[in-house]
């Protein structure tokens, strides 16, 4: 019977995983707006304005252009306002910086564990250009041997080429490289269509999914599985 290699290093996915916008999606899209005329709103309705034109996003590729597309469908809900191209910069600036994100409280409590097993740590993200100055910004880029980046590698996950890129830059045999994220399709099916090993990071949920699902990065298993 053949023996599973060990894990000899993790990749991570970002939103979701080390971080979420803070307050709230709709608290950043609010403030960045406000001085360019969008009226006094809950910030809550753009938050659910903005989950629901996610989950109808099509062939979305973290551009710019895309992410524009993205604000206005968001925006549609407040009558009477349109989104300027100052009122988008402002709001796509706005989350480049690290104001509008915090932190998970087991993110660092897992880069201490990982390190003191020797487990090597990178990154793989669907995101753009401002990532990497981002995790700089938040202090969390040095645990990262590398960063592969959606923009970078021209590939979005669950394509297996993201994470073979990820493979590839660490030296690693895809079965010996274990992927959390939260998305159950883009992380957890995706990586596993590409060879590596995979957890679904599902912080929320209180009933039980597929074997393989984790509430916490304490859950991560740093050994072979």
């Amino acid at each position: 019977m053949e023996i599973a290699k060990p894990i000899r290093a993790v990749t991570l996915d970002v939103g979701g995983t080390l971080i979420e916008p803070w307050p709230s999606v709709g608290h950043v899209y609010a403030a960045s707006a406000r001085p360019f005329g969008l009226p006094d709103l809950d910030p809550m309705a753009l938050s659910q304005a903005f989950g629901d034109a996610w989950k109808e996003r099509r062939e979305f590729d973290y551009s710019r252009t895309a992410w524009r597309q993205l604000v206005d469908r968001t925006f549609a809900v407040v009558p009477g306002f349109a989104v300027s191209d100052e009122c988008f910069d402002a709001i796509y600036d706005g989350f480049a910086r690290p104001a509008a994100w915090r932190i998970y409280d087991d993110v660092r409590p897992f880069f201490d564990r990982a390190r003191s097993q020797r487990v090597r740590l990178a990154v793989v993200s669907n995101w753009d250009d401002r990532l990497s100055r981002l995790l700089e910004d938040l202090s969390l880029s040095a645990a990262f041997e590398a960063l592969i980046v959606s923009h970078e590698v021209g590939h979005h996950k669950p394509a297996r080429e993201i994470f073979l890129q990820a493979a590839g830059r660490l030296g690693l045999a895809p079965e010996e490289i274990l992927h959390v994220g939260d998305s159950e399709s883009e992380d957890f099916a995706g990586a596993r269509l590409a060879g590596l090993r995979s957890c679904w990071l599902c912080r929320t949920s209180t009933g039980e999914g597929p074997l393989g699902t984790i509430r916490s990065l304490a859950d991560v298993p740093m050994a072979s599985n």
